[in-house]
């Protein structure tokens, strides 16, 4: 059974590089870093860099929530990050968007007002 998101790991070619990238978007530093793995607590779930493996945008497709998709779409571009997906509206007042980090990866986001943090276990 699935309980929800717990990691999404996102390989980079260059582990430092991806650390500071994700640590500009997230506005955190890592709790846990390691030449091999550099993790990040986001919101209950973990956000995690690895050094190798092949990057790329058809693969899982996590979506990170966020509070306003519209603004983070655009600070994630001005940060480095190019449009794949622009936000859309999927019902329900539920907007979704992505974007493929300087790494080659999809980025999800979504802005979900019937998700609720009491039900993060």
């Amino acid at each position: 059974m699935l309980l929800g998101l717990r990691s999404a790991i996102y390989p980079v070619s260059d582990i430092s590089k991806g650390k500071e990238w994700y640590k500009a978007i997230l506005g955190i530093p890592p709790y846990f870093e390691e030449p091999v793995y550099v993790g990040f607590r986001v919101g209950g779930f973990e956000l995690g860099l690895i050094p190798d493996g092949q990057p790329g945008t058809s693969g899982p497709q996590a979506l990170w929530g966020v509070a306003d998709a519209h603004a983070e779409f655009q600070r994630l571009l001005s940060l480095g990050a190019k449009e794949l997906d622009p936000v859309t509206d999927v019902g329900g007042g539920i907007l979704v968007a992505a974007v493929e980090d300087p790494f080659g990866n999809r980025l999800g986001i979504i802005e979900n007002p019937h998700f609720k943090v009491s039900g993060v276990r």
